[in-house]
């Protein structure tokens, strides 16, 4: 089997890696000044620096190189690059099944990823959505990690999760593709409200209140837009959301807990590097949750904070300050 994974950040290349073992894989990125360094060093410096790229790993800049003969591609771009690189492989004629790896909404459109390949690359059928709580460092390490592959259709995703499918690499299917797909979103933005509570000491019993009350946030907005109550109890929902609320490789954490030591949000983004797509998806799931008339008030409260509206103290002040109400509405 032959991987081609499109995108050499730290998620991208940590599954790389990870299927170099037991498959042929192509790590693809659009800079060759990128690639060359990573040909020379077998490291990932910039993105995933510790993990050695195996010899077996192929490193291309050339997109058309990395995706003849593969059997999957991955789409391990941000969500902010999605549409981009699914231009460039319809315009490549490319007829390779394709699964994304991205989380979160499409900045000034408010649509997940399934619905920017609908608009941009119709024509691909054999399509769907990797998520699940994992960080790149412990999959290249090939520690344990179980994931969620969903695609609207059924077959595919069983045979696409099983062709995956590892030793200490568990995938499994689904046919519920929102569900994946707003789970994925929603947990970043929950994270750094997680990473503002922690970073002002409010200690674990704030915590694991406020991971519950994102979690409901969650499911009311995935509900509403047809994802399934059991996604967001699984892997992709509810596992996911606790990883990356409570651990501090989360990049969507480390926002908030600056954040709440008073860094400006223009420099932690600068110094963390890597793209926090909770900041982007807290402004669109925002607006989204106005228009369905779907009450969010965690995520509110962390797009007030992002925007300069309210200080930490004031967005959890506002927050304890709600009006009571029943614990299931």
């Amino acid at each position: 089997m032959k991987i081609a994974v499109l995108g050499a950040g730290a998620w991208g290349t940590g599954l790389a890696v990870r299927w170099a073992g037991t498959a042929q894989v192509t790590l693809w990125a659009r800079n060759p000044a990128q690639v060359s360094e990573m040909q020379a060093s077998r490291l990932n410096a910039r993105y995933l620096p510790g993990a050695a790229l195996p010899e077996p790993l192929d490193l291309s800049s050339d997109l058309l190189q990395a995706v003849s003969g593969a059997d999957y591609l991955i789409a391990a771009v941000p969500t902010s690059g999605f549409r981009s690189l699914l231009q460039q492989l319809r315009e490549l004629d490319c007829r390779v099944p394709l699964i994304w790896l991205c989380k979160g909404f499409e900045a000034g459109s408010m649509k997940l990823p399934h619905t920017v390949l609908a608009e941009t690359w119709p024509e691909q059928a054999q399509a769907g959505v990797l998520s699940g709580p994992s960080f790149a460092q412990e999959v290249a390490a090939g520690q344990p990690v179980a994931l969620t592959l969903a695609a609207a259709a059924e077959d595919f995703a069983r045979q696409a999760a099983q062709d995956m499918h590892g030793a200490a690499l568990r995938i499994y299917s689904s046919s519920d593709v929102i569900g994946v797909e707003i789970g994925g979103a929603l947990k970043n933005v929950i994270a750094i409200a997680a990473g503002v509570c922690d970073g002002l000491g409010f200690g674990y019993n704030a915590r694991a209140a406020l991971i519950t009350r994102g979690l409901a946030e969650m499911t009311r907005l995935g509900l509403k837009l047809g994802g399934r109550m059991e996604t967001f109890m699984g892997l992709s929902g509810l596992g996911d959301l606790i990883l990356t609320c409570t651990a501090d490789l989360s990049r969507n954490r480390q926002v908030g807990l600056r954040l709440a030591q008073g860094q400006s949000l223009e420099g932690i983004l600068r110094e963390l590097g890597h793209i926090a797509e909770g900041v982007t998806t807290a402004r669109e799931v925002c607006r989204l949750a106005q228009e369905l008339a779907v009450e969010m008030p965690i995520a509110d409260a962390v797009r007030r904070l992002l925007d300069s509206e309210l200080t930490p103290k004031e967005a959890v002040a506002a927050l304890l300050n709600r009006h009571l109400k029943d614990e299931g509405v």
